[in-house]
């Protein structure tokens, strides 16, 4: 932890993570093991991090937020937990937003609040979620459409409109058949 992070009493740290500069994560918020919190994180409360996940500088992970193990979340990416916020609101309620497991998002794309952002699936930069992404699919643009799909590797297999039946990048194939090792 680093000297400036803010870690309530309460809130749930795996070990190995690491919490940087002017990071806070709040009293009932989860954060699995061997992540990363870049500078300026917010982890709310009741949020769910899992495993092995980096989160850069200048996120935040409001309540109602679940991400699963191996999820990468770029730079002043931007959750939502409200689909109609009003500053003279007394009562609101939380909408739920579930990342699986090895998702990426990447630099400034905005989750809207509701949606199930799939395994391996992959939104690029900027983009603005307004519904579900599939397993292993590429999102971009405003509001986000599939542009292609990809391995688990983040390599694009394919930039048609249909799923393809095999989601593996070339070298991952070469590797399961014998031909080649993965590096």
């Amino acid at each position: 932890m680093h000297a400036t992070a803010v870690v309530e009493d309460g809130a749930r740290i795996g070990t190995g993570t690491r919490v940087w500069h002017h990071a806070h994560v709040r009293a009932g918020a989860t954060v699995g093991s061997d992540c990363v919190l870049g500078k300026n994180v917010f982890i709310d409360a009741s949020a769910v991090v899992g495993d092995r996940c980096k989160i850069q500088n200048n996120v935040s992970v409001y309540n109602g937020v679940t991400l699963g193990s191996d999820v990468f979340v770029g730079p002043g990416a931007a959750f939502t937990n409200d689909l109609r916020p009003r500053a003279s609101a007394s009562e609101w309620s939380v909408t739920p937003t579930a990342v699986r497991d090895g998702a990426s998002i990447g630099a400034n794309a905005t989750i809207v609040c509701g949606n199930v952002l799939g395994r391996f699936s992959m939104v690029a930069a900027g983009a603005v979620v307004t519904r579900d992404v599939d397993a292993h699919q590429l999102v971009a643009g405003n509001p986000a459409r599939p542009v292609g799909w990809v391995c688990g590797c983040g390599e694009v297999v394919s930039r048609d409109p249909a799923r393809p039946a095999d989601l593996r990048c070339t070298e991952h194939r070469a590797a399961s058949s014998g031909e080649g090792a993965v590096t």
